[in-house]
């Protein structure tokens, strides 16, 4: 199937084209139709699949065909949990509309709300908004909302992680009781589920790209490594010339601060993004990798949400996440929309728990990377297919051994003859 083929107008395949694409995804396929029929969408697709362009462009196109003269006033919605989110999803409203004269802003927590303000003043047709801000905006008198259409709930499961669903409910009473409503979310806990039930009407269920499967295009590698050696072993790892970009992954902000550091020690340029940092600092060291200023971006799983990289072909896991579906998260941030990815995983004695839970979740081995300076005391031979509780019996079992030889070898040194009384 061609873009052509689901009706879109000429402007918007005009835009896509400049941008390269001609084949719509999967979840473009399915949701576009349902967009443009003006129904109700719940969507579990993961990151990766497409899906921001499977609702900007047929809200693009309904707005386009139903402009009328006069003031701009916000008839569609997009509320996203993180600032880099509503960015990417701003730039793709961006790049698919250029050729419509439709009008979007985005605003978010964390910088000034002065330039966002006089854009809202100036009228748009699209809102891209965090909770927050549009709460803080909407308080004040700087948005209103009676005249939405269509309402686009994106990332709805890490709204729940973020702690953010209070505050979504607030928007919601907020917005016109007939409109579109798209929701879109990578999983189905019971909380989302529900919440999905209470604002949609008769939806049409999208559903691709199963959260195992997402990790099968993507080319994968596991590295059993003593903690404290990891930052040897990365700055080994990036040794290799070929990979011109990675996105590597911590558990904590300090954790992405401190490898962030050790790279630069080790002369290669990286910057880390995380929650702590001003969103001047997040913005600029996102620029700087998409450019290829910096070579590594150290993140944490949130901040890392809604990066979109173009050609981005290593993902490396410094850390290993103790959610399964996490790993398949952080390594779908390659091998995007198609294209290859290797994601490389570094993992220590206390995580090897995490390994066996991911490859439960993804139904297959990670293979392990034998020949390399850093290798751990630990067996690692099929480690990947062995239960978490028989290698810490096997570490046990070889602590034991070499206890045993180590007594054994002091024994025979003691007892084997002086060198003037040696036996020829």
């Amino acid at each position: 199937m061609s873009f052509e083929q689901l009706g879109l107008i000429d402007p918007i395949l005009r835009a896509l084209e400049t941008q390269g694409y001609t084949t719509p995804t999967p979840i473009q396929a399915q949701a576009i139709p349902v967009v443009l029929a003006k129904k109700d969408l719940l969507a579990c697709s993961q990151t990766g699949t497409g899906k921001t362009a499977a609702f900007a462009i047929p809200i693009l196109q309904l707005l386009y065909n139903d402009q009328k003269p006069g003031p701009r006033r916000i008839k569609t919605l997009i509320l996203t949990p993180t600032r880099e989110l509503a960015i990417q999803i701003s730039e793709n409203f961006r790049d698919y509309g250029a050729h419509t004269g439709i009008k979007h802003a985005v605003i978010f927590g964390g910088v000034s709300a002065h330039s966002q303000i006089n854009q809202l003043k100036q009228g748009i047709d699209i809102l891209i908004a965090t909770p927050g801000r549009l709460l803080d905006l909407w308080q004040q008198g700087h948005i209103n909302l009676t005249g939405i259409q269509q309402f686009v709930l994106d990332e709805a499961d890490r709204m729940l992680d973020m702690g953010f669903i209070h505050d979504v409910k607030r928007v919601i009473v907020k917005l016109p009781v007939v409109r579109q409503t798209l929701f879109f979310s990578a999983t189905m806990p019971d909380e989302i589920s529900h919440l999905a039930n209470s604002i949609l009407t008769n939806p049409t269920k999208v559903a691709v790209t199963p959260v195992s499967s997402t990790a099968q295009k993507v080319e994968q590698r596991l590295y059993y490594v003593d903690k404290k050696s990891k930052r040897n072993l990365l700055v080994h790892v990036l040794k290799d010339t070929s990979i011109t970009s990675a996105l590597v992954f911590t558990r904590t902000k300090h954790g992405a601060d401190r490898v962030a550091k050790d790279l630069a020690k080790a002369q290669i340029t990286a910057s880390a993004i995380h929650g702590d940092k001003s969103q001047n600092a997040r913005q600029r060291a996102l620029s700087d990798f998409k450019s290829g200023n910096i070579r590594v971006l150290v993140a944490t799983d949130i901040a890392a949400r809604g990066i979109d990289v173009d050609n981005l072909a290593y993902v490396i896991n410094y850390e290993i996440p103790n959610v399964p579906e996490t790993y398949v998260h952080r390594i779908g941030r390659t091998g995007r929309a198609g294209a290859s990815g290797i994601a490389l995983s570094f993992c220590d004695d206390e995580e090897r728990a995490y390994v066996k839970d991911i490859t439960k979740v993804i139904a297959q081995q990670i293979p392990v990377v034998h020949e390399h300076p850093f290798l751990p005391e630990f067996n690692t031979n099929a480690a990947a297919a062995i239960p978490a509780v028989q290698l810490r019996q096997s570490s046990s079992q070889q602590a034991n051994a070499r206890k045993k030889n180590s007594r054994d070898n002091r024994k025979w040194h003691s007892n084997r003859p002086k060198s003037g009384n040696r036996q020829q």
